[in-house]
């Protein structure tokens, strides 16, 4: 059994948990898990496959939705490893660097995420209230661009978190409320002050993903006062129905980020159980559902997808 009263001056080792109470049952848990990962990994990999190869969608709604499945895809694939070695193997112990990594790319695929989901409402914006300008505004060089600042602004907001992180000492029990490490969650852990990283933290998070919510919201209270200026009820129903895939996108990315971030900052005395719950919700239910949300209601995407479906058939 490791011991989790390690000296400060040894090498940090943290212990990852998998559902707590239901540790005998992880084999049959990692049934469930496994089925939400090949869906999400082959449902985004399938969006971005048949937005690269059909030329039909070489438009720039359609390169913003394949970055928001590569954002998904990266942000489920940053928790596979750990997840499911926990499930398999009770494989818990994750060294302090490696956590780090793995926090790097969590959170930076996040920020990169709400990102996405703000150029994807400026998109629905133009297209809907100028778009006569459509054309010459979204441009495959503003668009690529656009794909680089939202990388650059990721990795921007990441390292100086990260690196603060990295200077606190950890003298507590190292076992994690998740199955992969989370920023609060290990922040919680330190002996040290650590009031200039919870400062920080939020600061990153009300200047990205904050800001990002707000101009979303923006970006919508323009569209409604544009499509009601619209006479025709069948065109409204019409224009309001290009935007329910994008803001079911937005709910199901910032409903459950808001919960984790409450969860950790209020339920100090709630259950593991509802930290884990909460948790996994955050990371797998958006690249799960995006894919199956724009296979639906996108008309294109779902007849692209079915026709490379029907060509394998034949």
């Amino acid at each position: 059994m490791p011991s989790f009263n390690q000296s400060i001056f040894q090498p940090t080792v943290f212990f990852l948990t998998g559902i707590p109470g239901f540790e005998t049952y992880h084999a049959w848990l990692s049934i469930p898990f496994c089925c939400l990962y090949a869906i999400a990994i082959s449902g985004n990999g399938m969006i971005l496959f048949v937005i690269l190869t059909e030329s039909s969608l070489h438009e720039p709604m359609y390169y913003f939705l394949s970055m928001l499945s590569f954002t998904d895809l990266g942000l489920c694939l940053s928790t596979l490893v750990t997840m499911l070695g926990i499930f398999w193997f009770n494989a818990r112990e994750i060294s302090f660097d490696a956590c780090i990594g793995q926090m790097f790319f969590i959170h930076g695929f996040t920020f990169m995420e709400s990102s996405v989901l703000l150029v994807m409402a400026f998109d629905r914006f133009i297209a809907i209230c100028n778009p006569l300008r459509y054309a010459t505004i979204l441009t495959n060089s503003r668009i690529i661009k656009a794909g680089f600042a939202i990388i650059i602004r990721g990795t921007l907001a990441l390292v100086p978190l990260l690196l603060l992180l990295k200077r606190l000492s950890f003298c507590r029990g190292h076992v994690l409320h998740h199955s992969y490490c989370f920023h609060p969650d290990v922040m919680k852990l330190s002996c040290t002050d650590t009031k200039i990283n919870s400062a920080f933290g939020l600061a990153i998070v009300i200047s990205t993903a904050g800001l990002d919510s707000i101009l979303i919201l923006l970006s919508y209270v323009l569209i409604i006062h544009s499509v009601l200026n619209i006479a025709s009820p069948e065109e409204r129903k019409k224009v309001f129905g290009t935007c329910v895939s994008h803001i079911s996108a937005v709910a199901i990315f910032y409903i459950p980020m808001i919960s984790l971030s409450l969860v950790h900052r209020f339920g100090k005395h709630a259950p593991p159980l509802v930290h884990t719950l909460i948790a996994n919700v955050y990371l797998l239910i958006p690249p799960v559902m995006n894919p199956i949300i724009y296979s639906v209601k996108t008309k294109q995407i779902r007849k692209a997808v079915l026709k490379i479906f029907l060509s394998k058939l034949i």
